[in-house]
């Protein structure tokens, strides 16, 4: 006795193919923003922990020579001054707004693509006191 078996070809359909490329569409129209979100808040931390170091350094060396601006025994505070002190990717450059004897006030200002993307938070100060600001247009617990 034989059994006669159908052979049927195997393959996606075109109804098939169309759904999974909606599925797919709909992943990355997910996806990507989150992804880009994660880059941007990623590369502030670069610039939040580049100003806190430059702001821990002022205050190392107030402890040392009573005094924030001393550019001959404080390297940060010269280099605050001058040109400012860039990130590790360059993402940020910390400068001073105001740095005198006795108060200091520090900007992390966004580079390059950075600077485009975050306009939320935009430039991050800190101040002598620890008073932390913004120049964006969301929240300062959101950014710092």
């Amino acid at each position: 006795m034989r059994v006669s078996v159908k052979s049927r070809e195997q393959g996606f359909t075109l109804v098939e193919l169309v759904i999974a490329i909606a599925i797919l569409a709909i992943i990355i129209g997910i996806a990507i923003p989150a992804y880009t979100e994660y880059v941007i808040r990623s590369n502030r931390t670069e610039g939040k922990a580049e100003i806190l170091n430059a702001a821990q350094a002022l205050e190392r060396c107030y402890s040392r020579f009573n005094r924030y601006n001393d550019t001959a025994n404080c390297p940060p505070a010269d280099a605050l001054s001058n040109a400012g002190i860039t990130s590790e990717n360059g993402h940020y450059v910390v400068t001073s707004v105001a740095l005198n004897a006795g108060n200091f006030t520090l900007r992390a200002t966004p580079q390059g693509t950075q600077a485009t993307r975050d306009t939320r938070c935009g430039n991050l100060d800190i101040t002598h006191t620890g008073q932390r600001s913004i120049s964006g247009t969301g929240a300062i617990e959101d950014c710092w």
